[in-house]
This record gives C-alpha cells, structure tokens and sequence, in this order.
C-alpha cells in the first residue's frame, strides 16, 4: 500500500522530486486525470507554467484542479504500474480511453480424478489449472478442438472416484463407442494411463508444441518398427495434424522463444496498439486495442499504457519486447528493442501491418456507420416530407401515477443516436391532477423558451409521444413563442404507431418495416423509459422520507443526514439511542425514538 498526499494548486512547489503518481481532482472531489513521473515537482507544476504552450485541451483540465493528490513510489516502473491499475479501475475524464473489461477465455484443466478440459470466462483458482487468456473464442476452439482429436480425454460431467467406478454406477456413453472416450467410468481406462495424455495436452496448451510431437513420433517409429502399420498410421496423423497446427502459428524462427511484440500507429485522436506474444517460435497470443487520446500524450506514453495492461491481461512477464518506437527512459524490468534486420524486424513487420489491418476495419466500420444513418436520415426526411435533414431530434414523454409526482422527459439524438449528455428531465410545475395534455404544454414551453433566451440551435424534428391530444397541446407551446411553422413537430401514437401532424386529422402510415419509422419508435421508446426512470425515483424518494415527515423536530435536513448515514428507514428504526445521537444528537435522537415508539403502539 502507498500512502496519498493532498496538496493545492498554490502549494505545488513543495511537491518531492521524488517518482511517484499524481491525481488532479476538480471541485465536486472527482478525480480527472491520473499520471506518473520520475519527478513529482517538475511533472505537476509544468501544467501550471504559463509560458508552457498547452493545448486546449489541457488549459481546460488545469482550470478543472482543485486539488492534487500524490502517491509516492519506489521507482519509474512502479508508478507507470500504478498509474495502469487506477486509471483502468476509475476511467478519469482526461485519461486515455482504454476500456475492455469483458472477461477473456481460457482453457482450464480441472482438479478431479481424471480432468477434463474445459473452455470458461471465470478463473477460479480452487477449481483446476488455466491456460490462457485467449484473444479471441475461436482461438480457443481451435486448439481445444485439436486437443480432443489427439487425446481421448472425457468431455461428461460424472463424478468419477474410485468408489463410484467400483460400485458401477456409471455406463460409457456414444463418446466411447465412436473412439473419442477409453470408458474410464466404467474402469476401462486407468488413472496412469489417462493422466498419460492429460500431460500431453498440457504440454500443448503451454505453447510447448515439440514434446507431443516427439511423443507421436517415437510411438509411430515402434509400431511401424513392431509391424503394427494400421497403428503406426494412427501416429502418424496425429503427428501430422500437431505438425499442420504447429505451422499454421509458427513467426520464423523456432529459436526465438519468449519474447512480446508490440507496436503503435498514431493519429491524431487515436492510435492503434498491436500486441504480440511469442513462444517457441510460435505465435499464441495477437490483440490490437484502440485508444482514445484525451490531451496531447507522447506515443511512448500511449505505447506503454497500453503495453502494461496487455500484458497483465496475457500473464506476460518476459523481459524482451520487440517495438517499432525509439523508447526513451527505459523503465527497469524492460528490454526494449526496435530491430534493424533479420526474423525480429519480420516479427515488428508482421505486429505493424495487424495494427494498419486493424485501423482500416476500424475506420471502414465508422464509415458504414455513417453512411448508414445518412440513409436513415434522408428517409425520414422523405417520410415526412421535411425541408431539412433531421440532424437534430427531440422527443417529449411525461409521466404520472395517478397524478402524484407528475414528471417528463427529454431525450435528443444526433446523427440518429442518442446524445445522453443533452438529455433532461422536469419535474411539472404549473399543473394540478394528472392533465397529460397541461404537462406536456409546460415542459415544451420550458424547453423551447430556454433554448431561445440562451440563443441555443433549436432542433431540426420535435417528437410527442402520444396521439392528436399531445400534440396540439405542444403546438401549443410553440405558438406562444413563435415558433409554430418554424420546427417541425409530430406526434406518434402507440396503439397503431400512426404519425400526426398538426392540423391534419387523419394520420400518415409509415411501413412497419422502414428504418426511419424504427428510428421514430427508438426516440418513443428511450423517452419513456427515461421519464419512467425519473418517476420511480422521485416515488422512491417520496415513500422513502414519507415516514420521517411530519415528526416534530426532525426537519428535511435532519431526514437528509439519517437517510445519508443509515441507508434506509428500515435501519433508522433499528438504530439504538447511541447511534441516533452520534448523528443527529440527543434532543433529536429522544424526539425520533419516542415518534417511532408511539406509531408502533398505534
């Protein structure tokens, strides 16, 4: 553990020239940027130089600090690890973009009588050994497939102790009659014998290739020796399926053993890190990540970011890595090089061009994307007979139950996606009882006279969720602040999904099938979801403090601090005086108890 140390942008002169990691909060506490240096003091108040030539970027982000915690280290390389682990647990504003928490596959070989090989995404340690992780499931599959057609090892799920097999309780399955079991459940294979190929296909998983291959060999050699040619032959084409695998993964040189691969493709908002792991001359392990750059970070910054996280993920811990950047610095533990000639610049070669392989898809895929909503867009446009592509589209839904805490939403999508950040929620002010129609009369109102007080972009398409009498109800709103005729406005109808348009009283029918009614039915269904959301809460909120209100000398700032420490009322009702009073003191504490006490015998 490492102990943090708190300091304020006035006082970063007394920061050590010591190595460490430094964390910048802003003013709500939230930590927004996390980096390493082998100098604390000189690191940190270069951002604060004002002759400095920062981006914007980064102008923003000093104008964010409040604050700035550090944690010393031992050396360079262990803040570069720990500076890794905190900004993959805390993803903060102005860090790199590197998210990939899914769970990767592995190959774990259980700890029971006679194993299995087993594919899983959870590593339990108790459970067996793993082998792993995989890039990708089909590469997984590949070498599990090739393992099954080796060896004969058992793929059932029977509990198979010595007692069991002796009290034959189990019979061989289809597996042992077309030759891909021995029948160990019945006793017709032994633990030595089985346990034989359980370490042969260990051998396998650990990238060791030329043991088995030795094994089938040698076994192929005695039995043609021994006349026994049909099962010579059988050797022979497992020798030839491990020789066929072995080929297919080998780089270019069997000696090369032991050695990551990695290089960078840098662009201006992203760059392309191309991961390699090689063992035996063998390739098991490619993965190319994107990351997302946030302020001005060098390659070598990016490039070991990412080198970190990989080989945690992959379980590295070779000294060698081969690269196609100069690294400067080199932190200790590390062997860097960036080959000029010979089978380790084909193998940085080979990393580069699955990097550029990967970027092209990657840009292709935005592309189609793009191109995509474009058609989408131009759809609707045509559907709805509007003068303007709908860039800009927000859909209106309000909510209430039985008209208590009446609520709406606003959701808005760009280019046809949602754009979260430009979401709103409002809580109905004017309107008393549940009058959908007032409701949605007032949030229009509130949206759109902001939006032009604040001289905003008004959308290109207005969405009301609901049939004629919501939507002459926002036209409404839009009448009182002249802007009726000037945004095109809509109303879709859940029962048979018809489109209104105001002052037409027959509705349009799109196809069930068209992409720009699914993109109108998309902006409904997340507007309700989020005013259904909002209205849970306040309820929630509501029925929460409902059972505190109205005691005598337990205020709304009282609620908020019981509710704050205690959770919920279920555990203020259980709290004991000593508690009650550690927050809220002993005046406060008797009044609660005795409030509590009084409902009870009612």
């Amino acid at each position: 553990m490492y102990d943090a140390v708190f300091f304020k942008p006035q006082d970063i002169n007394e920061l050590p020239k010591l190595p460490g990691v430094y964390k910048f909060h802003n003013s709500s506490g939230d930590i927004i940027y996390v980096g390493k240096a082998k100098n604390l003091k000189n690191r940190v108040t270069s951002y604060f130089n004002k002759s400095a030539n920062h981006n914007r970027k980064t102008i923003r982000l000093v104008r964010e600090i409040k604050k700035v915690e550090i944690v010393i280290v031992n050396s360079e390389f262990d803040a570069l690890l720990l500076e890794n682990s905190i900004i993959k647990e805390l993803q903060p504003k102005y860090n790199i973009l590197l998210k990939d928490d899914k769970s990767f596959p592995y190959l774990c070989i259980t700890n029971e009588p006679f194993p299995r090989i087993i594919s899983t995404r959870r590593r339990i340690a108790r459970n067996g050994t793993y082998f792993g992780p995989y890039a990708s499931v089909r590469a997984m599959n590949n070498v599990l497939e090739l393992i099954r057609k080796l060896y004969t090892i058992r793929t059932c799920k029977l509990n198979l102790t010595d007692q069991n097999i002796k009290a034959g309780k189990f019979k061989v399955c289809l597996e042992y009659h077309i030759g891909n079991c021995k029948g160990p459940c019945e006793g017709l294979q032994g633990h030595d014998n089985y346990q034989k190929d359980i370490n042969q296909a260990s051998e396998i998983l650990k990238g060791n290739l030329n043991i088995p291959k030795q094994h089938f060999k040698e076994n192929m050699q005695k039995a043609a020796e021994g006349l026994d040619f049909e099962k010579a032959q059988k050797f022979k084409e497992k020798f030839d399926l491990l020789e066929k695998f072995h080929s297919k993964s080998l780089v270019v040189n069997p000696k090369l053993t032991d050695i990551d691969v990695c290089s960078i493709i840098s662009e201006d908002k992203y760059a392309f890190v191309n991961y390699m792991r090689i063992k035996n001359g063998s390739i098991n392990v490619t993965k190319t990540i994107e990351l997302k750059k946030k302020l001005d970070e060098t390659d070598q910054e990016l490039f070991l970011l990412a080198l970190i996280d990989l080989r945690k993920q992959y379980e590295s811990n070779t000294n060698e890595i081969l690269t196609n950047i100069d690294i400067e610095n080199l932190p200790e533990s590390f062997y860097f090089i960036k080959p000029q000639i010979g089978d380790k610049k084909k193998l940085v070669e080979m990393s580069l061009k699955n990097a550029l392989f990967f970027k092209k898809e990657k840009l292709n895929q935005n592309e189609s994307t793009k191109i995509k909503e474009l058609r989408v867009l131009k759809q609707l446009q045509n559907d709805l007979r509007l003068k303007e592509l709908p860039i800009k589209i927000e859909c209106f839904d309000n909510s209430n139950m039985q008209g208590t805490n009446p609520t709406a939403s606003m959701v808005h999508f760009k280019n046809a996606r949602p754009k979260k950040s430009e979401y709103r929620h409002y809580h109905v002010k004017t309107v008393i009882g549940p009058d959908d129609f007032a409701s949605m009369t007032e949030i229009v109102g509130r949206r759109y006279n902001r939006l032009v007080k604040e001289q905003q972009e008004l959308p290109n398409l207005i969405v009301i969720d609901g049939g004629k009498g919501q939507l002459s109800a926002a036209v409404k709103a839009l009448k009182k602040l002249d802007l009726y005729g000037k945004i095109p406005i809509i109303g879709i109808a859940k029962r048979l999904e018809e489109i209104y348009f105001p002052e037409d009283p027959y509705p349009v029918h799109i196809s069930k099938k068209s992409e720009s009614l699914k993109l109108i039915q998309r902006l409904r269904d997340e507007a309700h979801r989020f005013a259904i959301t909002f209205h849970r809460q306040i309820r929630s909120k509501n029925s929460f403090t409902s059972e505190l209100e109205g005691i005598e000398g337990i205020g709304e700032k009282t609620i908020d601090q019981l509710l704050t420490h205690f959770k919920s009322v279920k555990k203020i009702k259980e709290a004991s005086f000593e508690q009650l009073n550690t927050v809220i003191g002993n005046n406060k504490a008797e009044q609660l108890l005795t409030a509590f006490k009084q409902k009870k015998e009612d």
